[in-house]
């Protein structure tokens, strides 16, 4: 607890002005997201520029007044340096990109068995994301949603479960996947596998 009241005092103290609070908080933190990066990245080149895209991120959201995770300094830090990551692996092109158009099956994203550090970090974040995304959908396209790509039911099992026709079921397993699109294009993401 006395790390992230120190954390949260070093953050208010930098945006009072006093500059050397942030570096003490990048010595603080130095090593635990330098070696978090690594692990990822596996090179030290990289390493450093993404730890100083961390650093610059952080400084400018500091300088805008954007900070509200107050007490959760490294947690946020480390998101960041992650979003970075996957940045870096999408940017220099080790991954596929994937459009939000008529063609694209966003599951198509979802099942690779054999994945190695890197793709397994893409797709915990295409997890998440997608997750979110389906929190957005209505609940009865959700449902359908759910029960047919995470539970691989039939539409007719669909249809006994839900009390619905299977017309029904794939009229909302349409219409979810119409609205992910356009949440998709809505928020602009763009995911990778």
């Amino acid at each position: 607890m006395n790390i992230q009241i120190e954390d949260s005092e070093l953050v208010r103290d930098y945006i009072s002005g006093d500059e050397r609070a942030l570096e003490i908080l990048i010595k603080k933190h130095n090593q635990r997201i330098t070696s978090f990066i690594y692990s990822k990245v596996l090179d030290r080149d990289i390493t450093e520029d993404i730890f100083q895209d961390t650093f610059i991120k952080v400084i400018n959201t500091l300088k805008k007044g954007s900070y509200s995770e107050e007490g959760k300094f490294l947690p946020w830090v480390m998101r960041i340096a992650h979003n970075l990551i996957i940045d870096h692996f999408r940017k220099n092109k080790r991954m596929p990109k994937f459009e939000g158009n008529d063609d694209f099956n966003i599951f198509s994203v979802i099942g690779d068995d054999k994945l190695n550090a890197e793709k397994q970090i893409i797709k915990n974040q295409i997890d998440s994301d997608l997750g979110q995304l389906i929190e957005e959908l209505p609940d009865d396209q959700r449902e359908v949603l759910i029960m047919r790509i995470y539970k691989d039911m039939s539409f007719k099992e669909i249809s006994e479960n839900t009390g619905v026709s299977i017309n029904t079921a794939l009229g909302r397993m349409r219409y979810a996947l119409i609205n992910l699109r356009k949440i998709i294009d809505k928020h602009n993401i763009v995911l990778t596998d």
